[in-house]
């Protein structure tokens, strides 16, 4: 499965095979790769909650049909000029600021992590987006640093796409 070099992407955008919502800036568009910006919104997994039992921990089930993501997370929208302090050892999840739109069933994209906020200490999962995906993304976020608090800011860019056409 080769790589898409710019020019692919580009004609991928322009043809409509490829699509995000806001468009794109200059800066996003890299040699065989899509930059890709934080968004507003950030979960935080709750740890605990009060029951008839006590202060018991909270340990989500993603396969328990009674609970809900509402129900294990708080969710956080910040608004235009807001930040995020993200606490030493803190697990997050955010989402993208674009939403990506793969109409053409031959392309299929990995998501990496930003070299850049890998050297401020935060770890970013990595992903597969399918052929056919469209909404915004998700990353799993970590400070993996003991002492420091780091800084989020939506609109900075934190990842990249790197897309892959299908063989057969």
């Amino acid at each position: 499965m080769p790589l898409l070099t710019k020019k692919e992407i580009l004609d991928s955008l322009n043809n409509n095979k490829i699509s995000f919502e806001p468009a794109l800036d200059q800066y996003q568009i890299q040699p065989h790769a899509v930059d890709l910006r934080l968004g507003y919104s950030f979960y935080i997994p709750k740890k605990w909650k009060l029951s008839e039992h006590g202060r018991i921990a909270i340990n989500f089930d993603y396969f328990n049909a009674k609970e809900s993501a509402q129900d294990n997370f708080d969710l956080i929208k910040l608004k235009p000029g807001q930040f995020f302090e993200l606490l030493p050892k803190e697990f997050i999840i955010a989402s993208s600021l674009e939403k990506i739109i793969l109409r053409d069933g031959q392309i299929m994209a990995q998501l990496n992590a930003r070299s850049s906020l890998l050297r401020r200490g935060l770890f970013i999962a990595n992903g597969t987006i399918d052929v056919k995906y469209q909404g915004t993304l998700t990353f799993p976020i970590v400070n993996n640093t003991d002492t420091q608090i780091i800084r989020l800011y939506p609109g900075e860019r934190i990842s990249h796409l790197t897309f892959q056409t299908l063989s057969s």
